[in-house]
């Protein structure tokens, strides 16, 4: 981890904003305003949970990433991010489509667009965080060809983001057969 700037935050502030936004136009709309606000909560508790435990066990694949209080807070920090964005794609997916509660019926084809956009978006964040030097891989990081980013980030953001809203539903399944679709 190199001395990260104030740009650094520009993405996550743009993306907790229309986090925000997102919310506020689903939960006018939603009937069942407890299951979805239930629902928000679990997939942000979740993702930042399962990021942040992804971000630890992958330290070793960065360049000046010792375990040291400093950077357990950086890859806490980096967390709060990847949740904003897993919540972020839900959302996003809520809007096309034209249903907050699109997760509770996960298809394969389903899975697979989240993947894409979680690989897509994750190629994107690596290129732009390698370009302004905020982090380097170490030589153990697999690096993907052609777009020469680390595999295990973009992994994080294929894999993850699914089992987030599939686990997040099953936690609250008890309410969610009830919801209505808005």
């Amino acid at each position: 981890m190199n001395n990260p700037s104030l740009m650094i935050f520009a993405v996550p502030a743009i993306a907790l904003i229309l986090v925000v936004l997102m919310f506020i136009y689903f939960l006018q709309r939603v009937g069942r305003k407890d299951v979805f606000k239930r629902l928000v909560f679990t997939i942000l508790i979740m993702a930042f949970l399962f990021n942040f435990v992804w971000e630890v066990i992958q330290m070793p694949l960065y360049r000046d990433a010792p375990f040291s209080v400093a950077h357990i807070a950086f890859c806490g920090l980096a967390s709060i991010a990847d949740a904003l964005m897993v919540l972020l794609i839900y959302l996003s997916f809520a809007l096309v489509m034209k249903n907050p509660f699109w997760g509770q019926n996960l298809t394969l084809s389903m899975i697979l667009m989240v993947m894409v956009v979680g690989g897509l978006g994750a190629v994107a964040a690596e290129m732009r965080h390698l370009s302004s030097g905020t982090w380097a891989y170490d030589s153990s990081m697999p690096i993907i060809p052609v777009v020469n980013v680390g595999l295990s980030p973009v992994l994080q953001f294929m894999l993850l983001p699914a089992c987030i809203y599939y686990l997040g539903f099953r936690f609250i399944i008890h309410t969610v057969p009830t919801a209505e679709k808005s």
